[in-house]
């Protein structure tokens, strides 16, 4: 029998911070490891290429950064 493995992915809120320099995380790369590793929106694009060659799932939340104009 095959064991599927179900990610289900909380909203990121003020209490995440970036494990690179502790501003809030927007960006949080889920491991094949088990681990999370969490990132600011700057650093999240800076090791994007990097994350999806050792990341199962990222949930990227940057775009909460920008206004809506409506």
């Amino acid at each position: 029998m095959t064991e599927q493995v179900i990610l289900e992915s909380t909203p990121l809120n003020a209490l995440d911070r970036c494990d690179r320099c502790g501003a809030q995380a927007y960006v949080r790369a889920t491991l094949a490891t088990g681990g999370e590793l969490m990132f600011c929106a700057h650093h999240g694009k800076e090791y994007a290429e990097m994350l999806k060659t050792v990341a199962v799932a990222i949930q990227d939340e940057s775009e909460r950064l920008v206004e809506s104009k409506n």
